[in-house]
């Protein structure tokens, strides 16, 4: 539980967290391995677990096509890695907030791929017994989906201009 303690203490979503703090947390962990290529969760699942990576990588991928149709085998877009998150980062944090369906899929991207899993009703009862530490939960998830939002915002934007450049040397 030490070592959970210590894992826990690096994720941004639990900064500030007190020790005795992060050792409620770390009591209500599971840990689980993944190897390369092993599907965390897809996207379109349910979701009720946040994750904290211990050791190795993960992926986050979503697939376009299911926001837009294939009009033909050559526009047919595979799925793509928007991220590769490493040792302390959480990811699944939506699941804190809503319970609803996975935005992404999570895929290992290393052998030995350990991670912290924090199930959400137990987080959650945490959270009303130990208000002060709800408190700074919701405050630093609400940080950390607004960088997350910020960087997602940035790549759109990026592609975008891309795109557009493309389209215009195309043109000439």
């Amino acid at each position: 539980m030490t070592n959970y303690v210590s894992i826990l203490k690096q994720a941004d979503i639990f900064f500030q967290f007190k020790p005795d703090q992060l050792g409620l947390v770390a009591n209500i962990c599971q840990e689980c391995s993944y190897n390369t290529g092993d599907i965390i969760f897809l996207e379109g699942d349910h979701s009720d677990e946040l994750y904290v990576i211990v050791q190795g990588d993960v992926e986050i991928v979503v697939n376009p096509g299911l926001v837009s149709p294939v009009i033909s085998e050559k526009e047919k877009i595979g799925p793509v890695t928007l991220t590769t998150l490493r040792r302390g980062q959480s990811f699944g944090e939506i699941a804190l907030v809503d319970r609803g369906f996975r935005s992404a899929t999570a895929r290992a991207a290393q052998n030995n791929t350990r991670l912290l899993i924090i199930p959400e009703t137990k987080l959650t009862l945490l959270c009303e017994t130990y208000p002060e530490m709800g408190y700074q939960l919701m405050r630093n998830l609400a940080a950390d989906l607004a960088f997350k939002i910020r960087s997602t915002d940035l790549r759109i934007r990026e592609e975008l201009l891309y795109s557009r450049r493309k389209g215009r040397e195309k043109a000439n």
